[in-house]
């Protein structure tokens, strides 16, 4: 449907004013979020909240950044493409650790869901006898049905779904590169002789069970994270992480059945060039949904500048004689929370947060070689009981032989006494 020729004219046609556009976009979405994230690295009174907030919003300037320059130079489309989505996983990853921490760290998660689990368990068993529970179902099928039921095994699936998407989608971008490297990547292509698609499907269920696992945890918890206005501020995360990636797949797709040109600088450059575009909104609506004016000021026991707010409103009273105009005041009394160093705060959100991601990462490795550890484990156990079965044959046979050889020898002894008795 698109003819090479026809292909190439429109993309240098439209490359250039295509670049000054989505720079535009690219350099307002990038100082907004700067501009954001500095002053909650200034207003850093929260580190167990702010550390992941500034995780999250730092994705807008990544992914507007390596956006424009995979536009404007192709060659580097793909290792922009390997780091934006190494850093897309990590983005989610730090989102679920937000709503941890909004909900007072683990310790607090796993009191607050083993509570919710009872509450849960005592009305399934106040209701009929068809619907009560089964206390003999798989964890999957709670998770799915009931994850209020799981208490704190909620979390641990809720870290594993995240961390697993952080590590298949750090592994698969390295192995996109090598793939390139040789030639079979295919980036686009839908052919089972590329290794686009298979990577594809793999990182498509990873990511639809992280989103999903995220979606059952905040299911539980919303009634508690209603003091952060939790809706606003999935949707916000959700659409950048959920959007991005579809709209990849789907212009893939359309380039694959003809609908766009299958020229792959035009595919990646389509890409790049909404994204520019889309990381501008999502850096306004940041500003609003992860706002640093919560953390600008502290509790009366910690130090800080206490400012007076004074409103003054007028009320009409009706008297005897008519209306008369009252004045009402009303003085709000805030303690604002000292500045602290852009460098203490970076310190901490790389220390700490870093030991936090290393922590999890180890923590999910060793809960997934744990069923392999068991299957290998039976495994040896059914080869040695083989074994042993067989030595155990082997041995009854050998009895058995040793039997009828001596049961044999008995009768020639026999025989040739009655033999030797006869002739006498």
């Amino acid at each position: 449907m698109w003819s090479n020729g026809w292909t190439n004219n429109i993309y240098i046609e439209l490359h250039q004013p295509a670049i000054i556009i989505a720079g535009c976009f690219a350099a307002v979405a990038s100082l907004l979020s700067v501009y954001l994230i500095c002053q909650h690295l200034w207003s850093y009174t929260n580190p167990a909240e702010q550390k992941w907030i500034v995780s999250v919003l730092f994705m807008v300037p990544v992914y507007a950044t390596e956006s424009i320059i995979s536009l404007s130079t192709p060659k580097l489309s793909l290792a922009c493409d390997i780091l934006r989505n190494c850093y897309e996983a990590f983005a989610l990853y730090s989102f679920g650790s937000y709503l941890v921490a909004c909900l007072g760290g683990e310790r607090s998660v796993i009191s607050l869901l083993d509570n919710e689990s009872r509450e849960n368990v005592n009305k399934v068993l106040l209701e009929d006898d068809d619907k009560k529970l089964n206390t003999h179902q798989s964890s999957l099928r709670k998770f799915v049905m009931r994850p209020g039921i799981l208490g704190r095994d909620l979390l641990s699936i809720e870290k594993f779904g995240l961390v697993q998407y952080m590590i298949l989608k750090t592994l698969c971008a390295f192995l996109a590169l090598v793939l390139e490297l040789f030639g079979v990547y295919g980036d686009g292509e839908f052919k089972w002789y590329y290794g686009y698609p298979y990577i594809t499907v793999i990182l498509n269920f990873s990511q639809m069970w992280a989103l999903y696992c995220l979606v059952q945890f905040y299911h539980v918890t919303y009634e508690r994270l209603q003091h952060i206005s939790p809706l606003a501020k999935f949707i916000s995360f959700k659409a950048i992480v959920f959007a991005t990636w579809w709209q990849g797949v789907g212009i893939a797709l359309l380039c694959a059945v003809g609908v766009l040109p299958k020229e792959g600088k035009f595919q990646t450059g389509l890409q790049d060039f909404l994204i520019c575009i889309e990381m501008a909104i999502a850096a306004v609506a940041h500003i609003f949904v992860f706002s640093a004016r919560p953390y600008q000021y502290v509790t009366a026991d910690e130090h800080g500048r206490i400012t007076t707010e004074t409103t003054q409103t007028v009320v009409e009273v009706e008297e005897s004689g008519g209306n008369s105009p009252v004045v009402i005041e009303k003085s709000d009394t805030k303690i604002e929370a000292p500045g602290t160093s852009i460098k203490e705060s970076v310190q901490d959100i790389v220390v700490e947060g870093g030991q936090h991601v290393v922590k999890d990462v180890v923590l999910t490795i060793s809960q997934a070689m744990e069923p392999v550890e068991k299957g290998m484990t039976k495994i040896h156990e059914t080869i040695q009981h083989i074994s042993v079965g067989a030595d155990k044959k082997e041995e009854t046979k050998l009895e058995i032989e040793e039997h009828m050889e001596d049961d044999q020898l008995t009768r020639k002894e026999s025989f040739k006494s009655k033999r030797s008795s006869s002739l006498e």
